[in-house]
């Protein structure tokens, strides 16, 4: 057993300086998205170096066909063969900022602002995604070193500089590096609690495949009046086939859509139901009443266990102020296809291409974009060692059990290190779900990163032990 007061005491005790080095690093505009910001996501990655050389790793900022990859080792003398070895994930680049008039403080010049219910919050390109969240094991391991001179794991740190713009340099990185980089198991912090006073363990990564489609009638765009009624106007064909992507009850129509999705267990449908969760209320905040899913659904389970078929754009002809007259040459659409358990991205795909030509009349031709590709779903078992380890540390924390939960989203680093390195991922955050990731003023409450600091000090502790 660890005594992890004096630990938890150093946390609390260079809190101030803690934040503060999370501000130095916010006020870095590292958009790995635009080249024009390529400098900056260089000085990110060497900010993050300099501070995890000066805490005693052996750390480096790696070279990639993108930006670099942050790397570094904290191997303490007494580590044996028998102590557990971990990979700390997360990533320095961020979102673009814009459109910047809606921000309520400049994007890159971190603030602190109570809110009406006195809640102090960071405001920030960053704070939440990611930036606020791998600070708080960074600052955990720091507090850990500075009371004892040591961790009691092994432990490898990796921070991209990609996330946000797609990973292109990850899977090639981690196949050059596998011996390196396999570790027990890789957390991850960039996800969230269940509320601000519940922490979550992620259990449940939906996959995704992204296609987009084109149909093509007539060679030209068409006079109406002389051509509407005999001329096929694609825009009517492509507004067939999205609508029957469908049936009456929510379910997608794709033949072979459904193999590889199990029904949710009994147990964990019957701890998601014990969540108390409101489909109502979740609807409403964004304006609706009624659940569009699959009927005998609830929205947990449509959100974290279902996979989905989703039209996430559609043009074609004039689409500029005022009347055109046109009958289209071409109609677009662009789809995406959430996934879970074990269906295939490929397979996915094909289905919904020989379904789609189906839909086609004779004077047509459809198109697909030929990316192919996509991430399958991700699912770690509930029975999982390292998770029961940390649920118990993370309620010591916190004083409320943990709960385990889905996410609609999709994590594909996590695909990665089990089909690459072959190590699960615990999946731990401490971000809310009103953290607006991705969108103008961007926060992170200051107790999820003091409590982050804090819980990863406890996780260190349960997982070595």
């Amino acid at each position: 057993m660890f005594d992890l007061a004096p630990v938890l005491a150093a946390a609390d005790q260079a809190f101030d300086a803690s934040l503060e080095r999370l501000f130095g690093l916010l006020r870095i505009p590292s958009i790995s998205t635009d080249p024009a910001h390529a400098g900056d996501c260089d000085r990110a990655a060497a900010r993050v170096v300099a501070e995890l050389t000066a805490m005693g790793f052996d750390a480096s900022a790696r070279p990639t066909p993108g930006r670099p990859m942050v790397v570094a080792h904290f191997i303490a003398k007494s580590a044996g063969p028998k102590t557990p070895h971990f990979l700390f994930y997360g990533h320095y680049d961020v979102q673009p900022a814009d459109p910047l008039d809606l921000w309520k403080s400049p994007p890159f010049e971190p603030t602190l602002r109570k809110d009406a219910g006195g809640v102090e919050r960071m405001y920030g390109r960053g704070t939440a995604d990611d930036k606020g969240q791998f600070m708080t094991f960074i600052e955990a391991a720091r507090a850990w070193i500075a009371a004892t001179g040591s961790l009691p794991v092994k432990a490898t740190f990796l921070i991209e500089g990609e996330e946000e713009s797609g990973s292109p340099s990850l899977i090639p990185f981690l196949k050059a590096n596998a011996k390196e980089l396999s570790c027990d198991a890789a957390f991850v912090c960039d996800t969230n609690m269940w509320d601000r006073r519940t922490p979550a363990i992620t259990t449940r990564l939906r996959g995704l495949v992204h296609e987009e489609v084109t149909v093509t009638g007539p060679r030209i765009d068409l006079h109406s009046g002389m051509y509407g009624g005999p001329a096929m106007n694609p825009i009517r064909v492509l507004s067939k086939l999205l609508a029957a992507l469908h049936d009456r009850n929510g379910r997608v129509t794709i033949p072979g859509f459904y193999d590889g999705v199990a029904e949710l267990p009994k147990a964990v449908k019957k701890q998601w139901q014990s969540l108390k969760f409101s489909d109502r209320n979740f609807l409403r905040e964004v304006g609706l009443s009624v659940a569009a899913g699959e009927k005998s659904k609830t929205v947990l389970e449509q959100i974290w266990a279902r996979p989905t078929a989703e039209v996430n754009g559609i043009w074609g002809g004039y689409t500029g102020a005022g009347a055109k007259t046109v009958l289209p040459s071409e109609a677009h659409a662009k789809l995406t296809f959430r996934l879970v358990g074990k269906q295939n991205p490929r397979k996915i795909l094909k289905a919904f291409q020989t379904f789609a030509r189906k839909h086609i009349p004779k004077d047509c031709k459809i198109a697909f974009s030929g990316r192919g590709g996509g991430s399958p779903a991700t699912e770690i078992p509930e029975n999982n060692p390292w998770i029961a380890r940390s649920a118990k540390a993370l309620k010591d924390e916190f004083r409320r059990d943990a709960v385990l939960i889905g996410s609609g989203g999709s994590i594909p680093i996590c695909r990665s290190f089990k089909d690459i390195l072959g190590m699960d991922s615990i999946l731990i955050g401490f971000g809310l779900n009103d953290d607006a990731i991705h969108s103008p003023n961007e926060k992170y409450d200051l107790a999820s990163f003091r409590r982050g600091i804090r819980a990863w000090v406890r996780i260190m502790a349960a997982v070595a032990e």
